[in-house]
């Protein structure tokens, strides 16, 4: 009997709904059953079109860390709250993940603030969603050998494309929770006695499995669909892999190759489809690449050489899609009386397309969205990663409200035709009294890279006599979306020339060629810090890359090679992530860049707002890892996991496997 698990049910079950698992919320309670130990031994897959459609529940899944509805809330938003790039904002919700030093514990994940879906984080849902992805791809690495029909070059593309989303997982899954059980089996009886294994061991096996699918994956355009897993993205992720075992010459062969010898190039000009926004008369664009290039019509298209895989998530069979709710999530909460203009009266008003007073010069609401601003970015992200040399490029398409790419509160206008202040921008402050008109500066008052997050709804545009009073792409809609693209394999190979050698004059050359492409006239002339790669990331990926999971990587990167942060830090490899408290020194280069540039750890922030009028931001150096989730440690009934350093429960004496071949050893002596 073929070696099974309850999960291919799922699969099998998952293909006969379609879209619609895929599309809906998704609840803790279908994920309740631990994802270590499925098994049923009744299932098997022995053909093309089993293994195929397998292999599309893992592509459209990796889609959904960007764009799962959780409640009005995306689950990417968490990974951003812990980096120096954003914080939770949904101040009316008392369990708002701000004190994530106090409130995230290993328990938190039972009804506490890691499973709390209310607008305010989704941790559980990355460790949950990880192992369902590790699930999926071993299904597929257990049957693809039992399949006759595929001859051994179509097995080994499987294969690779598997390891790629098992591989992905892990990654992920590493450096959000360090040492985590290694799962690379379909079992035939539950396996309730795993230990974890190290970050170490894992990493040095994904790395010779995506070793194996560079090998064997083809070009996309010897995929021709677009979404499936293309050599070009294993390239990626094995460059990835390569920087975090400290193999950084490998690693920039790599991106050598994906750069020089792959077909892909930056786009330079205005391409594709030209979207001129929700209202061109309330906010006009004018046509550049970097709005082009961020254009949902536009990913992925033939014309665009810059991408190297991206997640279709638009088309015709819209039941099949996920709403990407950037529009709703992402911008600030200004729609109701506690944005005020200097009268005292509400400043900004919805008025219906279809109403007498409609003016389309003031229809923020189809222009910037219906936001509610569950998460903010910080000071940091707005203003201050956009100076160089110490001087704020005016320049950079990336942050240009002259272009229309960027929105600060300012560029609002007051459009309440009742309002001594109509057709005035908004102001912050009664210059008359000085009295602050925004109740909630957390919530309400911030910039927003209007080029990243404007998302079309066409159904919802077309709705101008609907019962809810909210008229057109209010939310966001169906998006494709980056998982790779070129920029970022630039990114990479100056983060990898850093590590050889920090003093290469050419690691500002893979900078500048980007900030060129955005048009900036401040480049990098002189010695480039591990800084100024991360602050370039910042303007290039920003919700694209997964920031927390980069922070860390790059923090085990300079552990690993002893070479110094922008601060003339240097870390050691044995303590860098084995450390407690919320003070300024010490911790790892992730810790660092927080405590310089975030909102955290500098004191209560008063604010008038109901719920949580006090919030006080702080993170720990021990958060550097999650807490493994206790539901995870107890499930695991006959063994022990290692909980992380800090965290309640945490034993140093706890065996783990060093290295994958025990644990997998371990893992088949259970069958």
């Amino acid at each position: 009997m073929r070696k099974t698990t309850r999960y291919a049910n799922y699969i099998a079950f998952s293909l006969l709904l379609g879209g619609t698992l895929i599309s809906g919320s998704c609840s803790r309670d279908f994920l309740n059953p631990d994802p270590l130990s499925f098994y049923d031994p009744e299932t098997s897959f022995n053909s093309r079109a089993e293994i195929e459609a397998t292999m599309a529940i893992c592509d459209r899944h990796l889609k959904l860390y960007w764009m799962t509805n959780h409640n009005e809330m995306l689950s990417l938003g968490t990974e951003y709250i812990f980096s120096e790039l954003m914080v939770a904002a949904a101040t009316d919700k008392r369990n708002m993940l701000a004190d994530v030093a106090n409130m995230l514990t290993p328990t938190s994940d039972d009804g506490g603030a890691a499973n709390n879906l209310d607008r305010t984080n989704s941790l559980w849902y990355f460790w949950d969603e990880g192992y369902k992805g590790i699930r999926n791809a071993n299904t597929i690495l257990n049957y693809i050998d039992d399949v006759d029909e595929l001859d051994e070059p179509t097995k080994n593309m499987f294969k690779g494309q598997a390891y790629f989303h098992r591989s992905f997982r892990y990654m992920g899954l590493v450096f959000q929770y360090g040492d985590v059980p290694l799962v690379t089996k379909l079992l035939e009886a539950p396996k309730q006695d795993y230990r974890s294994t190290t970050r170490e061991a894992i990493l040095k096996m994904i790395t010779q499995e995506m070793e194996f699918a560079v090998e064997w994956v083809p070009e996309q355009s010897e995929i021709g669909l677009i979404g499936m897993v293309n050599k070009g993205a294993c390239r990626m992720l094995l460059t990835k892999c390569y920087l975090a075992i400290g193999e950084y010459e490998k690693a920039k062969e790599q991106t050598d190759i994906l750069i020089d010898q792959s077909g892909y190039s930056l786009m330079q000009d205005s391409f594709g489809t030209f979207n001129e926004g929700g209202e061109a008369e309330t906010w006009p664009i004018t046509r550049n690449v970097i709005w082009d290039l961020h254009r949902s019509e536009n990913k992925l298209i033939a014309a665009n050489r810059e991408v190297i895989m991206g997640m279709p998530n638009r088309g015709a069979e819209a039941e099949s899609f996920v709403k990407m709710l950037t529009m709703r999530i992402l911008y600030p909460f200004v729609f109701d009386n506690r944005v005020q203009a200097k009268d005292g009266r509400q400043a900004l008003m919805n008025i219906r397309r279809n109403a007498a007073d409609y003016n389309p010069q003031y229809d923020y609401m189809r222009s910037f969205g219906r936001g509610i601003g569950t998460f903010r970015p910080t000071r940091y992200q707005m203003t201050n990663v956009w100076r160089l040399n110490g001087v704020m490029d005016q320049n950079d398409l990336r942050h240009s409200s002259q272009t229309g790419n960027w929105i600060s509160m300012e560029d609002y206008r007051v459009n309440n035709k009742a309002s001594t202040e109509f057709g005035k921008p908004l102001a912050l402050f009664n210059p008359d009294n000085g009295k602050l008109l925004c109740s909630d500066t957390i919530r309400r008052w911030f910039d927003v890279p209007h080029y990243k997050f404007y998302l079309d709804d066409p159904v919802a545009e077309a709705n101008i006599d609907g019962s809810d009073g909210y008229r057109g792409a209010t939310n966001g809609g169906h998006a494709d979306w980056y998982l790779y693209r070129l920029a970022e394999a630039y990114l990479l190979r100056a983060e990898a020339k850093y590590y050889i050698n920090p003093s290469d004059p050419t690691i500002k050359d893979d900078l500048n060629i980007i900030r060129k492409r955005a048009q900036c006239s401040e480049l990098y002339t002189g010695t480039v810090t591990i800084g100024d790669i991360m602050d370039e990331r910042a303007r290039e990926l920003y919700w694209e890359e997964w920031r927390n999971v980069e922070l860390k990587r790059v923090s085990l990167c300079l552990a690993r090679s002893g070479k110094p942060d922008e601060w003339g830090n240097t870390y050691d490899l044995s303590n860098y992530d084995q450390q407690q408290g919320t003070d300024e020194t010490g911790g790892s280069y992730w810790y660092q860049r927080i405590v310089h540039y975030s909102m955290y750890n500098k004191g209560p922030i008063q604010i008038n707002a109901p719920g949580n009028s006090n919030p006080n931001y702080r993170m720990d150096k021990k958060n550097m890892h999650w807490p493994i989730p206790n539901s995870a440690i107890t499930a695991n009934s006959s063994g022990q996991l290692t909980q992380n350093y800090g965290y309640n429960g945490y034993d140093p004496a706890t065996p783990k496997w060093e290295n994958w071949e025990d644990a997998v050893a371990d893992e088949s002596s259970t069958e």
